[in-house]
């Protein structure tokens, strides 16, 4: 016997005795990678919530109130934690006040709810460049960086959600976006702050001062102890910004949007948009002409048959038009921390989605380059208070002759104090910049007690 014989038989002998032998295939080492991807994939999403506020707060109660185990929240991250700390999340949650310590952790997507730029740009960057899916209510942050976050995204394959900085819980951009995507939008109106629309309905409805009205705001929540950012319309410029860019797919910057506060809007302005079949809101506009684009945000004249003049208190409503489609409307309530919680988890949702099916990262829409309009066409509504004396309106008209404006009525309510008398010219349709120059030179008349204020009127 050969001495290789004899060595093929003592391992006989040994693997007799050790029993027999299970023999399976081996899977390739990326089969075997794949295959714990997949139960890494099945598990929950897990979401770390930076901000802990009225929104962040309701955000972490909808998701422990959540049944079906897709999303688990596991960290919370906040200054001066200790006091933000509740006990009815899952105890397993950690709270932080480091922001390095979710950007290192296990978890998924990354919630932010802190407002602002400086650190939210910083933050959503890191956490997409570290492989972390992002879900923002920071319309500031997507009116100026989004372009730049969602190449990012896109580039780093991870979802990147902000149905929430626009309406609150009205989906608007999603349906912007994948409702009417067989269409070509041309124009987006609506009313997008709530806090304005609240304060321009109680002034309407009580007869409330502006002063008045923002004072009851403030004390039910919808407005903050610096209300400029809403009443002075940066809030709605920075919403309209966004839908632009996503429904009428067009570049453009929150900075191109030409704001009118709503602070001279008084009493007196609704009893004249009565007389006028109308009622007054903070309406956005969005208009799109042969590659131009007209972005404005200020107090106008709806007619009471739009649908617009039908919105109240904080809620929201947005108008699309479409060369094909039409007019689409969306509305719900676009404040709270509720209806914007219901706006983040369903970008939740998503993220979990595109994690879980390794979804293609959910692209930018390609966006054209557009000039900006300074002048939209309009009929309008000024309001004057002066001092009554004989040739008041012989000497107005005279002005507007000289610009070519046409007037279309004049409008004086009796019972008011001669000395402080409101009344109202309206004006056919004209452009902005002739307006302009009129009410300049109006101004240096002194009968005025205040200067005009002027409003569009929307049909």
């Amino acid at each position: 016997m050969s001495p290789t014989q004899a060595g093929v038989r003592q391992e006989r002998r040994k693997a007799k005795a050790r029993g027999p032998k299970l023999v399976l295939f081996p899977q390739p080492a990326k089969a075997r990678s794949n295959a714990q991807a997949d139960v890494q994939l099945s598990s929950p999403c897990r979401i770390a919530l930076v901000g802990f506020g009225t929104v962040g707060s309701a955000v972490a109660r909808l998701l422990q109130t959540r049944g079906d185990g897709s999303l688990r929240l596991t960290y919370v991250c906040n200054r001066n934690i200790s006091r933000k700390r509740v006990s009815w999340t899952s105890p397993d949650v950690v709270w932080t006040d480091s922001m390095k310590r979710v950007l290192t952790s296990d978890a998924d997507v990354v919630v932010e709810l802190m407002g602002s730029l400086d650190p939210a740009h910083e933050l959503v960057r890191q956490a997409l460049s570290s492989g972390k899916s992002v879900v923002t209510a920071n319309k500031q942050l997507i009116a100026h960086s989004g372009h730049e976050l969602l190449q990012l995204a896109r580039s780093k394959g991870q979802y990147l959600g902000f149905g929430a900085c626009v309406a609150g819980g009205v989906p608007v951009l999603s349906g912007l976006q994948d409702g009417l995507a067989g269409d070509r939008l041309v124009q987006i109106r609506g009313i997008l702050n709530g806090t304005c629309n609240f304060i321009l309905s109680r002034i309407e409805h009580a007869n409330s001062s502006f002063a008045d009205a923002l004072r009851e705001a403030q004390h039910a929540g919808f407005a903050e102890a610096d209300p400029s950012f809403d009443v002075d319309g940066q809030d709605a410029g920075a919403k309209l910004a966004i839908l632009a860019r996503f429904g009428l797919k067009v570049s453009v910057a929150s900075d191109q949007v030409i704001c009118r506060s709503i602070r001279d809007v008084s009493a007196v302005d609704f009893e004249y948009a009565r007389e006028l079949n109308c009622t007054i809101r903070q309406i956005s506009l969005a208009y799109l002409r042969d590659g131009n684009l007209y972005l404005a945000v200020g107090p106008s004249l709806v007619s009471k048959d739009s649908p617009l003049a039908k919105v109240s208190g904080s809620q929201n409503l947005v108008v699309s038009t479409g060369e094909f489609g039409g007019e689409t409307t969306f509305g719900g309530h676009g404040a709270g921390g509720d209806p914007t919680a219901v706006a983040v988890v369903s970008d939740l949702v998503q993220a979990a989605n595109h994690r879980r099916k390794r979804l293609a990262a959910s692209d930018h829409p390609l966006v054209a380059d557009c000039m900006p309009m300074r002048d939209f066409e309009s009929p309008q509504y000024i309001r004057f208070v002066v001092r009554d004396r004989p040739g008041i309106i012989a000497a107005l008209a005279a002005v507007f002759a000289k610009h070519r404006l046409n007037i279309d009525a004049i409008v004086q309510k009796p019972g008011y104090d001669k000395s402080a008398l409101p009344f109202v010219i309206t004006l056919e349709s004209c452009e902005g910049p002739g307006l302009d120059a009129t009410l300049r030179e109006i101004s240096k008349f002194d009968f005025l007690l205040e200067p005009p204020l002027a409003m569009p009127v929307v049909q």
